[in-house]
């Protein structure tokens, strides 16, 4: 009789090894890894920048040269040299995009592309170049994207319309293709199907009965293993905490390095839907990768905790500083929200929108420069007429349409004027003295502070339209405004109470 089952059993593995070789491979989502150290591309460098215009000039003619001649790797060395002693130039972004483009290096493309649209999110030709670089590796929905806003911008534009043209005949070639793998793969005999099926059947019934012990064990929705975040952190301290769940200050052991830990209150994370959703996000926003944004390094999870690890910056909040001093002078406001606008910026050039833009989201660090971070209820911008539809978010500091679950890129704008507010009064408008009740309308900053320039009125009364049609449209409309106004003499004062 044991002999009768071990050939029995030796059967089973027989059909199983054939079963596995005959299966296509499944496809299983990888973990999300988000790795990265983007130290070399965020330091500042203590060099003074060289601000030589027609220096500039010159070597922006030199290189334009060269590309002309195809001698990119020549450009990319030039380019790299110049960055290395801080000769700097909006326009090298473009350049190296173009060069990379050269050499049919698209990843470098696209981050190069990417940097110019940062800046300069007006100049189509930088959408082309990343547009056929998402060409190029098979990313035909942002090429699409990119060939789209790049005719927006300039509608008589030949390469555009030529990307265009071959993104589409690149989707014709995909479209007739689809058939044909089907066709392929229901020649596959019915027999063979039948027999692969039964074997497949046959083997879920042995394990039932090898292991009808387990299977009738109670389940909870807790069962897998816990991973142990502590195994490669230590954490020193708590640093924060807010609705989505704490910050925490710790060290990687295994890269040597400060990180601050966000554990996701577990009842936020329990949902399988929901679970997925903060997934999705954090890997939308681990995309981005500018200095004036806080790096998202890795996500780890479990069944019942999830973690977000971020880059660690060393500094206070705004929040806390206005906490401290009460309210900031103009032009102290000024440098630091310029670090912020040019955060959002790049993020709105990345079609993400921030959605909880408040001063505790915003850390100062290294005499009043700026990062933004917790992207956590970030949105992709889905659809520019309607926007992304979901309540997210902070009260105070939501825009109208935000709190009826519109979000749009003037949600952000909305936000970022009453953090400027509030910077500058100590408090944020919806206040008894911020808010004239009668009126219906918010009590202009210059009125409750000193030394605030009356075209600050201007700029945040246009930024706190309630119809976002007729607010300010972009983060940089809102900078350049700002830039414009200079700031009245101040005095010595006490700005604590």
């Amino acid at each position: 009789m044991l002999m009768f089952k071990k050939k029995i059993l030796w059967l089973l593995a027989v059909c199983l090894c054939g079963a596995s070789l005959w299966a296509a491979p499944a496809r299983q989502s990888a973990p999300l890894i988000v790795g990265g150290n983007f130290s070399t591309q965020t330091n500042t460098s203590s060099q003074t920048k060289v601000f030589n215009q027609a220096a500039r000039n010159a070597e922006i003619a030199s290189l334009n040269n060269q590309l002309k001649q195809k001698r990119f790797a020549d450009v990319i060395r030039r380019i790299n040299a110049l960055t290395a002693k801080n000769f700097l130039d909006n326009r090298f972004h473009l350049l190296l995009a173009i060069a990379y483009d050269g050499l049919g290096q698209y990843d470098d493309v696209i981050y190069s592309a990417g940097q110019a649209i940062a800046v300069a999110p007006q100049d189509s030709r930088a959408y082309i170049l990343r547009g056929g670089a998402y060409l190029q590796q098979g990313n035909y929905e942002r090429a699409r994207m990119d060939a789209d806003t790049a005719l927006k911008l300039n509608p008589s534009s030949r390469l555009a319309q030529k990307l265009q043209s071959d993104l589409d005949e690149k989707m014709a070639i995909k479209r007739n293709e689809e058939p044909a793998k089907q066709t392929k793969q229901e020649t596959t005999p019915r027999w063979i199907t039948l027999y692969f099926l039964a074997v497949f059947v046959a083997l879920l019934l042995f394990i039932y009965w090898r292991y009808e012990d387990v299977f009738h064990q109670p389940k909870n929705a807790f069962s897998r293993r816990e991973v142990d975040v502590k195994e490669q952190y230590d954490f020193i301290r708590q640093i924060g905490e807010g609705g989505m769940g704490k910050v925490y200050e710790a060290y990687d052991k295994v890269l040597k390095r400060k990180v601050a830990i966000k554990r996701v209150r577990p009842e936020l994370v329990r949902s399988a839907y929901v679970r997925e959703q903060f997934l999705s996000e954090a890997r939308m926003v681990a995309l981005l990768r500018h200095p004036c944004i806080v790096e998202i390094y890795t996500v780890i999870e479990s069944e019942s905790s999830l973690y977000l690890v971020f880059e660690y910056v060393d500094g206070q909040t705004l929040e806390t500083r206005l906490d401290i001093d009460g309210r900031l002078p103009f032009s102290k406001a000024k440098r630091i929200f310029e670090y912020v606008c040019r955060g959002l910026q790049y993020a709105h050039s990345q079609d993400i929108i921030h959605c909880d833009l408040k001063p505790g989201n915003i850390m100062l660090f290294d005499d009043d420069k700026a990062k933004v971070m917790d992207f956590g209820v970030a949105k992709k911008s889905v659809d520019h007429q309607t926007g992304a539809r979901t309540v997210a978010g902070t009260p105070a500091y939501m825009a109208p349409e935000q709190q009826k679950g519109f979000m749009r890129k003037q949600s952000d704008v909305y936000s970022l004027a009453l953090c400027l507010y509030e910077a500058l009064v100590g408090q944020v408008p919806w206040t008894v003295k911020g808010f004239d009740i009668a009126n219906k309308k918010i009590v202009p900053a210059s009125k409750l502070a000193p030394n605030i320039p009356p075209a600050v009125d201007d700029l945040l009364a246009d930024a706190l339209k309630e119809d976002p049609k007729e607010r300010i449209q972009s983060i940089d409309e809102f900078w350049s405004r700002l830039k414009a106004i200079e700031p009245l003499p101040e005095e010595m004062e006490q700005t604590h109470y």
